[in-house]
């Protein structure tokens, strides 16, 4: 699925000018890195508040048509006003066609329901993780990554590495080891809790 949205070069700099912008109902951005500078631009608050809440905005190749040039970029970084719903700035990096890229990716869990664990082992499934860290071209980049619990047995976890990746696609681990992305725990159950307290 291909997002592409409109943004305009911007030459005022600074917290005043960035003011006036979202006054006017617009966005104060930066698109950075690969080749070229970093470009100043402004995008429209609401089309790109709208994208924002949609998951695949952000793991996903963007293009930012600037003017009529197009940059194909994915989403860095925004921030957000304290407690209004309201984007204060927000950073797209620029991604080159051959050369990989490091980007955060949804977990979607299936098969939980009809696990063993769940079915035979009167357990709840917990998801701790619910993105992970991929490296890949561009071209790769999964929208989501899909994590099948229907074998889980009771007492077992799913660790990053045991997830299947699309081709081309590498996980990426930050010398924590290998994290568990989810697990079946026991719910213990009143009589039970009651014998092991005796």
């Amino acid at each position: 699925m291909q997002i592409q949205f409109k943004a305009t070069k911007r030459d005022a700099q600074g917290t005043s000018a960035s003011r006036r912008l979202r006054r006017a109902g617009q966005l104060p951005g930066i698109i950075y890195g690969a080749s070229g500078d970093a470009l100043p631009v402004t995008f429209d608050h609401n089309e790109l508040y709208h994208l924002l809440k949609k998951e695949v905005f952000h793991s996903s190749v963007l293009t930012i048509d600037v003017d009529g040039k197009k940059e194909t970029v994915v989403l860095r970084d925004t921030q957000w006003h304290a407690f209004k719903p309201q984007v204060l700035h927000i950073d797209f990096q620029r991604v080159a066609a051959d050369q990989k890229m490091h980007l955060k990716v949804p977990l979607h869990f299936v098969g939980d329901d009809v696990s063993p664990a769940v079915k035979l082992g009167g357990c709840m499934i917990s998801h701790v993780a619910n993105e992970i860290d991929v490296q890949c071209l561009p071209k790769d980049l999964p929208e989501f990554v899909e994590v099948d619990l229907s074998a889980l047995e009771a007492g077992q976890s799913v660790h990053a590495s045991q997830i299947k990746l699309p081709a081309g696609v590498e996980l990426v681990l930050h010398g924590e080891g290998d994290p568990v992305v989810a697990s079946a725990l026991k719910v213990k159950g009143a009589a039970e809790g009651e014998g092991e307290a005796a």
